[in-house]
């Protein structure tokens, strides 16, 4: 009797990369008519591993050598002490590392997972595989060819049932969901995604809480090459609790003529309203998109069209060219060979997956509206450190924001999503909401407030320390001589706790700096 053809691929995935990468062995798994499923590591059920023949991780390794976030606790669970030796016998695994050579622990988490899964008693099908980003093709000069020999194993392991072969390159794949699109005069839904009520658990990615925006004000001169933004949420009854040092996710959206260009390009229909249904049984439909939607809410909330498309976008968009032209350049964009090439027109100039859509209308106009969430990969959560204290503002949370502008060879300025999103809200245009949620960071200031701290922060800018600053002052600590860190004098309201006595956020002994000191 053949054994089951099952196959279980699970991604750690900070920024999207392995994600999209594991998305990639999902498709080339049912072109040989494996039954996979891809999962992010913290949505398995990590206990079930038992039972898994047949699984392979794809595990960015971030910061100084940490796991991403949607690994986290699949990571704690798999390196507990008292996990048995032999507890994986039966499963055969391989790890693919994506990491960047230049940093000190380069690919340590797909290293030690590798390590582990060993200890475990895991039977390993191929070495781990260490995707390098400074590599001039990236990380497919490894992927590639560690992809190929893969395959031979598992098809070794698991042939193809007689009367079957390998699907062609040159078949489209279906599409993970169809959009079953609603008659025009079906009832609107009454539910709201972005409901100011107060939630009830703490606000988390699936279910974050709808900030107020109280205000936002730039802090940098107007001569000032950087515009920094001091923007304040009103996050009364929300549950959040922050300290020094933590970080608030922000989920952000397109802007409106963005949304407005990539439907005229498509040929959609903003207000048409659709249901998504999977194309496969046991799809679980995306957790952030409401059912029913329209095409407007899909575009401005859930398409990252001003991300910098990666070679599966362009690998798929060739499937629906009719323009010999343009389906020749998309197929050398998304061949091994072709990586260079695609890197000039991508990442060099950053022109974003709009941008490219342009560039290819022939082919954009047939894209059909099934594949958009195969396509184009949804809008990620931005961090920001939190650059306010609880202790002196208890129901409010106050963010600085660099707002990215910058110029490459193309000639329109690259704009930071998130942060110029959050620039143009202007709280005295009504009731301006803005979707957040608070994580733990990896700065911890002394427990002790008399504990004398030197704050150097190389690339974090001030906000962190601003935090901890206005901890220490409602706490009653004083500081010595130095700069002052607030943004502008004025800024604490007089009167909150041990800082009544200052007019401002400035500490006895400091030099406040106004609007020059606040840029980072």
């Amino acid at each position: 009797m053949m054994a089951e053809r099952r196959l279980l691929v699970l991604f750690g995935s900070q920024t999207g990369t392995a994600q999209d990468t594991a998305e990639r062995i999902g498709r080339e798994a049912k072109r040989r008519h494996l039954q996979c499923r891809v999962e992010a590591l913290d949505s398995c059920d990590v206990a079930n591993l038992i039972h898994e023949p047949l699984v392979v991780f794809v595990c960015a390794t971030t910061g100084q050598g940490d796991p991403p976030d949607n690994m986290k606790m699949f990571w704690r669970f798999l390196f507990r002490k008292n996990l048995p030796a032999g507890s994986l016998c039966q499963l055969d695994y391989a790890v693919l590392g994506l990491g960047d050579s230049s940093y000190p622990k380069f690919n340590f988490v797909a290293k030690k997972l590798h390590k582990r899964l060993l200890q475990l008693g895991g039977n390993p099908l191929l070495p781990v595989a260490l995707g390098d980003d400074q590599h001039d093709l990236g990380p497919d000069a490894v992927v590639d060819p560690w992809l190929v020999a893969l395959w031979d194993k598992i098809l070794a392991l698991y042939p193809l049932p007689p009367g079957l072969e390998i699907i062609s390159p040159n078949v489209c794949l279906p599409p993970k969901y169809t959009l079953r699109y609603l008659p025009e005069d079906s009832p609107q839904p009454e539910s709201d995604l972005l409901q100011p009520t107060a939630p009830r658990a703490a606000p988390c990615e699936l279910h974050p809480f709808a900030a107020r925006v109280v205000s936002n004000q730039r802090v940098t001169a107007p001569s000032h090459f950087q515009d920094v933004r001091l923007i304040e949420f009103d996050i009364a009854g929300s549950g959040i609790t922050f300290s020094a040092g933590d970080v608030v996710m922000i989920q952000p959206q397109n802007c409106p003529e963005d949304v407005q260009q990539f439907c005229q390009l498509l040929r959609l229909e903003p207000h048409r309203r659709f249901v998504l249904e999977p194309t496969e049984p046991g799809t679980s439909l995306p957790p952030l998109l409401p059912q029913p939607c329209t095409i407007q809410y899909l575009v401005t909330h859930y398409l990252d069209i001003s991300c910098v498309p990666r070679r599966s976008f362009f690998e798929l968009l060739a499937y629906f060219s009719t323009n010999e032209l343009e389906r020749e350049k998309l197929q050398e964009f998304s061949s091994a060979q072709g990586q260079e090439e695609l890197y000039s027109y991508c990442n060099r100039p950053r022109r974003t997956t709009l941008e490219a859509l342009w560039d290819f209308p022939h082919t954009t106009c047939a894209i059909p509206a099934d594949y958009l969430l195969d396509l184009i990969p949804r809008i990620r959560p931005r961090a920001f450190s939190i650059a306010s204290s609880m202790l002196a503002r208890p129901e409010r949370m106050q963010i600085l924001v660099a707002v990215v502008c910058y110029k490459t060879r193309l000639s329109k300025p690259r704009r930071g999503l998130c942060s110029t999103w959050l620039a143009s809200l202007n709280p005295e245009q009504g009731d301006v909401r803005v979707p957040l949620w608070v994580k733990k960071g990896g700065m911890k200031f002394p427990a002790d407030p008399a504990t004398p701290v030197i704050m150097i922060g190389p690339g974090t800018g001030v906000a962190p320390f601003r935090a901890a600053i206005q901890e220490r002052v409602a706490l009653g600590c004083r500081g010595g001589e130095g700069l002052c860190p607030a943004p502008h004098p004025g800024e604490w309201e007089t009167g909150v706790g041990a800082a009544e006595q200052w007019e401002c956020s400035c500490l006895p002994g400091w030099e406040c700096q106004g609007d020059a000191s606040s840029g980072g």
